[in-house]
């Protein structure tokens, strides 16, 4: 089959072709698996995350990619949960140990053994992906394959960071990065939540006008000052700077989930710069999202079908992977970018 590997560890700033387009062994479904043709796979920033070295793979070769949409192709032993052709997703989660305290309370996602897809295991940059039938979902009818690939981790790692908020109808949220995820949340805010003020923070003028087509009542850079102040906000940059802006911008009490597997170290110096009766005095919070559950992906592909949410995609080929990550590194985004494969 063919596929976009990466065989080592770079930066993409240095290595504009982290990953090559290559041929690879067609997988085979074991026990409890399936076996998917794959359609579509979205881009996401933990690609970059991959490559560059701040969450590595743990060995390598491997295939990248863990917004996977599909056709059942094949079933391993013991996999019944869905028929043949049927359309799946597969996201970040690709297995945990099932047995823990985690697991059980169905929080797999802070589990020891949690496994993640495209990169402890192969992910979907490629024209076929064995997964086990347990971490795949569904697709409702209403999307497409390019616009449900990033609903599998861009919608379901918002809707989770969303909820950790604790947000209530009528505060005033605050949404720092306006990428894949943040256009998600200001999507399912407006219809969960119409009396919420959403305010966005983005780096790049054409991200602050995008939000304001998506009725943002204020947009504007990472550094300014708001009109009011947040109850809640949702950080989704690669950086540690906007955290300490985002804390000066929090009311009394309020909350900033930070929704990232990881920081840049680029500008780990700002946190220097935090100020305690400035940024976190008056029973301020820090909370940060760990991974996904699968029951974050259900819940948000059924509130995505019954909206309807549908992300603003920019598609490439899947040879076109390398230009579709270096564009997001460069933060050339406008929604979410999608690689059409099958």
């Amino acid at each position: 089959m063919k596929a976009m590997v990466l065989n080592r560890i770079c930066s993409i700033r240095d290595n504009r072709t982290p990953l090559l387009f290559m041929e690879f062994p067609k997988p085979v479904p074991g026990r409890g698996e399936i076996l998917i043709w794959v359609s579509a796979c979205g881009v996401c920033h933990t690609e970059l995350d991959e490559i560059e070295g701040r969450t590595p793979p743990p060995v390598l070769p491997v295939i990248p990619g863990h917004q996977v949409v599909g056709r059942v192709v094949a079933r391993g032993p013991g996999a019944g949960r869905f028929t043949m052709n049927e359309r799946v997703g597969v996201a970040w989660i690709y297995s945990s140990c099932g047995v823990c305290p985690f697991c059980r309370s169905g929080l797999e996602n802070l589990c020891g053994q949690f496994r993640a897809t495209g990169r402890d295991a192969h992910g979907g940059y490629a024209e076929y992906l064995a997964v086990p039938e347990d971490s795949a979902y569904r697709i409702p009818d209403v999307f497409s394959d390019l616009e449900a690939a990033p609903l599998l981790c861009a919608g379901a790692i918002g809707y989770r960071s969303l909820r950790l908020t604790g947000l209530e109808d009528g505060w005033n949220l605050g949404l720092v990065g306006f990428g894949a995820s943040a256009h998600l949340v200001l999507k399912m805010v407006r219809h969960r939540f119409p009396n919420t003020r959403v305010f966005v923070f983005a780096r790049m003028e054409k991200e602050q006008e995008f939000a304001r087509e998506l009725s943002a009542a204020w947009a504007g850079s990472l550094e300014d000052e708001p009109p009011e102040k947040l109850q809640a906000a949702i950080d989704t940059t690669p950086a540690w700077k906007p955290i300490v802006a985002a804390l000066k911008n929090l009311a009394p009490g309020g909350r900033l989930v930070i929704n990232a597997i990881r920081k840049e170290e680029a500008d780990k110096g700002e946190l220097l710069k935090l100020d305690y009766p400035k940024h976190l005095w008056l029973e301020k919070e820090i909370k940060s999202v760990a991974n996904v559950a699968r029951r974050d992906v259900q819940e948000f592909l059924g509130l995505a079908a019954e909206v309807p949410i549908k992300p603003e995609v920019q598609v490439y080929g899947l040879e076109e992977a390398n230009t579709a990550l270096f564009e997001l590194k460069e933060r050339k985004i406008r929604g979410a970018k999608v690689l059409k494969i099958g």
